[in-house]
């Protein structure tokens, strides 16, 4: 996929990192109030959209077309401005927090750096939530179900390997991906998915970050921050916790873990939502359970979400044909044999594994495949609808049915002329 790079001097939301944040800091009763994470998360939140000036490469703003030198270094520094305001109103709650004194520090090199003036406009706060919640509110299913009188209908996106998208319409694609993009934006949940190339390599790429973002929601939860990156899948959202949102005995969100550093389960009962972050071998991939009504909870400007429309089509690679390695030497013997060993259904993931096996000449990149099969097993009920028809094949189809119906109607007109 082309992708689009901010200036240089510009630094995108990843560039960013509070100093001394994965230090363990005991919690006294002064750093039990402090909410620097709120400030955090508004700041990731607020650059998004501005792209990425990393050298993996970056992503156009959510509308698709690419920012002004000028106007991204004028929205980086509204943002700055927000953050250095928020962090102001912690200072006396975080009195001898190192990662508040951290992301001041942060700050007053960046706006140095970034030439801003002190003085400007700020980022929008977010509205304070509205009117009072009735008791099954901040619990998705329950509330569906009360108002419904049935279950929700859950769709399924799954992003794996080099990377292969499965998306919440059931259609898969393998996807020349590089730097930063959206998998998911809409009201509740902000995800975003960097990919980078495999070192040495030139064809391959692979998942190496993800950033779930919360968004505020009335009054079930705050904004929460979640970042993995490539051996370092935290089982705790950025501030360390590993729950928030408790209301009347329920917790909105939570973080729990099978396999701590490489993989992590989020749960989000307000939006019904499940979140499965996993290193498979030397990738990142992501599954995705989420009712259709909070999927499709979006406007026209979000119109880059590549869990809903996957990769642009000019940018998609074909499964059954994946490019050479980059040296003949490095393609393993034998990976159709061994992928068919591991995935016997000749599905999409068998598909991608030997695509995987081909492209990087790693042996371990078949487990991607194999763990995002698992957790479409156990995010979509209905067991016929887990595997897939291969792309290639089922595009293929359809034109030929299409053209058998044409060709059928024709003789039909002309034996009534008869």
């Amino acid at each position: 996929m082309a992708t689009l790079h901010t200036p240089d001097s510009v630094a995108g939301p990843a560039d960013f990192t509070p100093r001394c944040s994965n230090q363990t800091v005991p919690v006294s009763p002064v750093g039990a109030s402090c909410r620097i994470l709120r400030c955090n998360s508004d700041f990731v939140a607020a650059t998004l959209d501005l792209g990425s000036g990393s050298s993996s490469g970056g992503a156009a703003p959510a509308g698709g077309a690419a920012l002004s030198r000028e106007a991204v270094n004028a929205g980086y520094c509204s943002a700055l401005r927000s953050y250095d305001m928020c962090t102001k109103r912690m200072a006396r709650a975080c009195r001898g927090d190192l990662a508040y004194h951290s992301a001041v520090q942060g700050i007053e090199d960046l706006l140095i750096q970034h030439r801003c003036p002190r003085a400007g406009p700020t980022a929008q706060p977010r509205p304070p939530p509205q009117g009072t919640l009735s008791g099954d509110t901040c619990l998705y299913d329950r509330s569906f179900f009360g108002r419904e009188g049935r279950t929700p209908e859950y769709l399924h996106c799954g992003v794996f390997g080099d990377p292969h998208i499965r998306t919440f319409n059931n259609e898969f694609q393998t996807c020349a991906v590089q730097g930063a993009w959206p998998l998911i934006d809409n009201e509740y949940l902000y995800v975003q998915a960097t990919s980078s190339p495999v070192r040495g390599g030139t064809h391959a790429t692979v998942l190496t970050k993800i950033t779930i973002i919360f968004k505020n929601w009335r009054q079930c939860i705050d904004q929460q921050l979640y970042q993995a990156e490539l051996d370092n899948v935290p089982a705790a959202f950025a501030d360390g916790s590993v729950w928030s949102g408790e209301r009347r005995g329920h917790r909105s969100l939570t973080v729990r873990t099978q396999s701590p550093g490489r993989h992590a389960e989020i749960r989000a009962a307000h939006i019904g939502t499940l979140l499965v972050v996993r290193q498979s071998g030397r990738s990142l991939g992501l599954s995705v359970r989420s009712p259709r009504g909070v999927v499709e909870a979006f406007g026209p400007e979000q119109d880059l979400q590549l869990c809903m429309w996957g990769c642009p089509t000019s940018q998609r690679l074909n499964t059954l044909r994946p490019p050479p390695p980059d040296s003949l030497a490095s393609a393993p013997i034998g990976a159709e044999a061994h992928c068919a060993a591991l995935l016997p259904d000749r599905d999409v993931y068998y598909q991608a594994c030997v695509f995987d096996l081909i492209t990087s000449g790693d042996l371990n990149s078949s487990t991607a495949a194999i763990s995002a099969l698992q957790d479409a097993r156990n995010m979509i009920s209905d067991r016929q609808d887990v595997h897939l028809l291969p792309v290639a094949s089922a595009g293929q189809a359809r034109p030929n049915v299409t053209l058998l119906l044409l060709l059928l109607g024709m003789l039909g007109t002309l034996s009534c002329r008869d």
